[in-house]
């Protein structure tokens, strides 16, 4: 990532020395932070840009960032929204968003775009897709290329999240890709899982994936309305009768079907009303507390995964032994087991 993109972030140690140089110095991730706490929607942007850069000393200064803000963080719901291409993901975000922001709300959508494999970066732009939202004071859109990361999405999509509850926004609904792929990584961030699906029922309940259904908590048949209302009230029951087949989530929620129509902005307010009643029960439960403290060992654990799969990749040892280890189980002089173990102990012996 260009690191023009943003001023550089500092504190401590680096600011001294900048003012030691003569230097007006970079400002500082405690002024930042205060910034991002006040709501500043600059401040807000440039944070998330320097959590998403790759480059180690911006995600040092990341880290510092987001301790400051940690305190702040928590108070937002956080919803996932996720659903099969041409379900109208845009539309209904748009639509429910600026329900939202009518009833007072502020609101942050992290939308994540699929993205170019040439460049990496996003393809579709969600900021152009919910032009009416975009321009919302109550509102935030930020989109961020997936990267090809499992589930459609951003590796950084957590940390981004954090910033936006610091900053104030009531409501974090996290929009993904939704190619098909495991969505557990959304799951595994956001208080409520919602599967947007298309009117069809019948065949198309047979190519939804079990999986998926199983992560949901709240399903939304879209586009309910003209000709296509009566097959959306088909299709409600039968989502409802195969939801009732699967094991629950949780003891204390059974997952829900509703109609929407995002084009008529229509069933909005029921979704509201069951979302609320959701976080209710989880919350006098204790459901919703543990669930969020299951949710960051689930994020320490990746992050330990990211971080040694990197460092297996750049470490000086394994870096030299990793193309020969390669070549040797390609070509079946070696097993799979026995290459990971001898790279793993390369990397732990140093």
């Amino acid at each position: 990532m260009d690191a023009s993109a943003f001023p550089r972030y500092a504190t401590g140690m680096e600011k001294t020395a900048e003012k030691s140089r003569g230097g007006r110095g970079p400002v500082n991730i405690e002024e930042m932070a205060a910034a991002i706490r006040a709501g500043n929607r600059t401040a807000l942007a440039r944070g998330i840009t320097l959590i998403e850069s790759t480059r180690a000393d911006h995600q040092e200064q990341a880290q510092a960032l987001l301790a400051a803000l940690l305190p702040e963080t928590g108070k937002a719901v956080r919803i996932g929204l996720s659903g099969a291409p041409g379900v109208g993901k845009s539309t209904f975000t748009e639509a429910f968003g600026s329900y939202l922001t009518g009833q007072g709300l502020k609101i942050a959508v992290l939308a994540i775009d699929p993205s170019s494999a040439r460049t990496g970066g996003s393809i579709l732009g969600d900021k152009t897709r919910m032009e009416e939202l975009a321009r919302d004071p109550n509102a935030f859109i930020r989109p961020s290329p997936s990267g090809g990361t499992l589930g459609g999405v951003a590796r950084r999509t957590r940390e981004a999240m954090l910033l936006t509850e610091a900053a104030g926004f009531d409501v974090v609904l996290i929009e993904t890709v939704g190619v098909g792929q495991s969505e557990t990584a959304v799951a595994d961030m956001v208080d409520m899982f919602v599967l947007l699906l298309s009117p069809g029922g019948g065949d198309e309940l047979q190519g939804i994936k079990r999986g998926i259904m199983e992560l949901a908590d709240l399903v939304v048949v879209n586009k309910a309305d003209g000709d296509l209302l009566p097959a959306a009230k088909r299709a409600a029951i039968e989502y409802k009768t195969a939801l009732h087949l699967m094991r629950p989530k949780s003891q204390h929620w059974l997952p829900e079907v509703r109609l929407a129509s995002a084009l008529k902005g229509e069933g909005l307010a029921d979704i509201w009303e069951t979302i609320q009643r959701y976080e209710e029960i989880m919350k006098k439960t204790g459901t919703l507390e543990a669930q969020r403290a299951d949710q960051a060992l689930a994020w320490m654990w990746n992050e330990l995964r990211e971080g040694m799969m990197e460092k297996l990749r750049t470490h000086e040892g394994t870096k030299s032994r990793l193309k020969a280890l390669e070549g040797e189980v390609a070509a079946g002089k070696t097993t799979p087991t026995a290459a990971a173990r001898s790279l793993l102990a390369l990397l732990l012996r140093d």
